[in-house]
């Protein structure tokens, strides 16, 4: 295909591709998908090898958000039956982020429900980055808390954070229809913030939201010039409880053009597989690796995972191997006092599935639990 070709070429020299040549490979059909995987995959190789990067989650807080974010099991009025928990302590925040990192994880993700962390909250936040490090030789730190307010991030980079996360979600044009409390804007600034305080931004977004795909193409393309250096693609759980439960609108296939489209338009950043994998791409979850070079092991915030080992065979036997900490991400153009040139500042319609809520586990393990963490 010549727009394969055209994408190709132009991931390889990291030029940014039309608005029709993105939303082109969102059409394409079932019979020309592995030729888009093995076109996405050859601009993956071309910047990332055959590594795969291993992330995980340790959530520090779970549940009670004041927020009413629709996509979410932890919002304000969900009636999703998730664990509920306060702040965990630095020690217990480190015995869950030691067993990821035993797994493979190279990144310890630790989040927390809610608009945004008090200064209290980044002094016990800071206390855990501190703690984890100590305990952890090599080991990346990525925070997740929200919104943030003036000198947090930095404070948060004082204390050993490496990076800082922060999703857009959806386009600008439809944020408002799946949150009231807060802004796109409001995440574009803390995204900035992150960025300005040295760590490394990572924002992503949600597939599955009953979004078009002019809308799926704007938030990339907006990902793009906001130029982070992860970019999480998540696939919405549908939980129960919440307002966007019936919404079970894709498919393995639709989920693989997405990442091909991801890659194409940010040929350079990781692009991770985040919630979701499990439920929506399913037995089709090793041909993403063709498109992304970084997932998260084990379980998520509110929901299970497949198990830790599942990944580590998933990855061997998909031709991938498992990155190291003495390992560089990003390509050398892309490392800290790199240049980002090359970034805006740096499908058919196939069957929907039938509702696979078989698939949803509400987590009921590790961080918050006295059993044992998936990893």
């Amino acid at each position: 295909m010549d727009l394969l070709n055209t994408l190709v070429d132009k991931g390889l020299r990291r030029e940014l591709p039309t608005r029709d040549e993105a939303l082109a490979v969102l059409a394409t059909s079932d019979d020309d998908l592995l030729d888009v995987v093995a076109a996405a995959g050859r601009v993956r190789r071309h910047w990332f090898g055959r590594r795969v990067k291993l992330n995980y989650l340790v959530n520090l807080k779970s549940g009670l958000c004041p927020e009413d974010c629709s996509y979410c099991s932890q919002r304000l009025g969900s009636k999703a039956g998730i664990l509920k928990y306060t702040w965990l302590k630095p020690g217990q925040a480190s015995e869950a982020a030691a067993a990821g990192v035993a797994g493979g994880a190279k990144r310890v993700c630790l989040v927390a429900s809610g608009r945004g962390p008090t200064d209290r909250d980044v002094d016990r936040v800071s206390d855990t980055i501190k703690t984890i490090k100590e305990q952890n030789e090599g080991v990346e730190v990525c925070a997740c808390l929200g919104l943030l307010s003036e000198g947090q991030a930095e404070r948060l980079r004082e204390a050993g954070a490496d990076a800082y996360n922060h999703n857009l979600n959806t386009s600008e044009a439809t944020y408002g229809e799946i949150t009231t409390t807060h802004t796109y804007a409001d995440r574009v600034d803390t995204v900035h913030k992150a960025h300005a305080a040295g760590l490394s931004a990572c924002s992503g977004l949600i597939a599955g939201m009953g979004e078009t795909d002019e809308d799926l193409v704007d938030v990339v393309f907006s990902l793009r010039e906001l130029d982070p250096d992860s970019v999480p693609v998540n696939f919405l759980i549908p939980f129960e409880g919440t307002p966007l439960a019936k919404e079970w609108n894709l498919t393995p296939q639709r989920c693989l053009r997405i990442l091909a489209m991801v890659r194409f338009v940010c040929p350079d950043v990781e692009v991770r597989i985040a919630g979701g994998r499990e439920v929506h791409l399913r037995s089709l979850q090793p041909l993403a690796l063709h498109l992304a070079n970084s997932i998260f092991l084990g379980d998520y915030l509110t929901s299970e995972g497949q198990a830790g080992k599942a990944d580590l065979e998933m990855v061997a036997d998909a031709g991938f191997e498992v990155e190291g900490t003495d390992e560089v991400t990003l390509p050398e153009h892309r490392a800290p006092g790199g240049c980002h040139e090359g970034g805006g500042v740096c499908g058919s319609a196939a069957q929907v599935n039938e509702p696979r809520t078989d698939l949803v586990a509400v987590r009921r393990r590790g961080a918050g639990t006295d059993l044992a963490p998936n990893a």
